[in-house]
């Protein structure tokens, strides 16, 4: 029997979604899938993230944080 690899998908604990179109625009946290607040920066990101006990080293490792909608650059809607 062939086994088959399986590519491994990280659940980080942070999820920030996608760009909401309010005025100004904000991103929706999550943390330990429960919603934490609005980050409109990756400073509220890291805010939010420090106030649950988490130390981010790297914001670009999924592990860590999956940016859903856009990446940390990502604030407004295009």
């Amino acid at each position: 029997m062939t086994e088959i690899a399986s590519p491994h998908i990280a659940h980080p604990r942070i999820i920030v979604l996608g760009v909401q179109p309010t005025t100004p625009p904000f991103r929706i946290v999550e943390i330990d899938g429960e919603v934490v607040g609005e980050a409109r920066a990756v400073t509220d990101v890291l805010e939010a993230a420090a106030a649950f006990g988490i130390t981010v080293h790297d914001l670009d490792d999924p592990e860590v944080v999956r940016w859903v909608g856009g990446d940390k650059f990502t604030w407004t809607r295009h």
